[in-house]
């Protein structure tokens, strides 16, 4: 599988970006968004499963989306409301279990990031 992450870009407070994710091969997996901040570990943002079931980190939810088209083979991170400290590169990642969808050392597959900056 190989991930194709792209729509990052520089941003004001308060606005809104939507970062794609591109997959390659099968469709039936785990996606999920994580990011990682200057300095900081990588982080959980989202993941969708390949019944739409998803899943939100506290400090995104109700501000994020997830997203996915099975026929694109595309899954969609719509983010509004952004916030200075969501300033990050963002990755997109794959795996095939529904185990540990939060925990990014547990995916298998990792697109390239995507630099997200919120201005304040």
């Amino acid at each position: 599988v190989q991930l194709q992450a792209s729509g990052g870009g520089l941003v004001q407070a308060e606005g809104s970006l939507s970062l794609p994710c591109v997959a390659s091969g099968r469709r039936n997996y785990v996606m999920g968004w994580f990011r990682q901040a200057p300095g900081e570990e990588r982080e959980f943002v989202a993941a969708i499963t390949w019944s739409n079931n998803t899943y939100y980190a506290d400090s995104v939810k109700g501000r994020y989306t997830i997203s996915r088209d099975i026929a694109k083979n595309t899954v969609y991170l719509q983010m509004n409301s952004l916030k200075p400290e969501d300033t990050a590169v963002y990755y997109c990642a794959a795996k095939s279990t529904l185990v540990a969808v939060t925990t990014w050392g547990r995916y298998d597959y990792w697109g390239q990031g995507t630099l997200v900056t919120v201005s304040s």
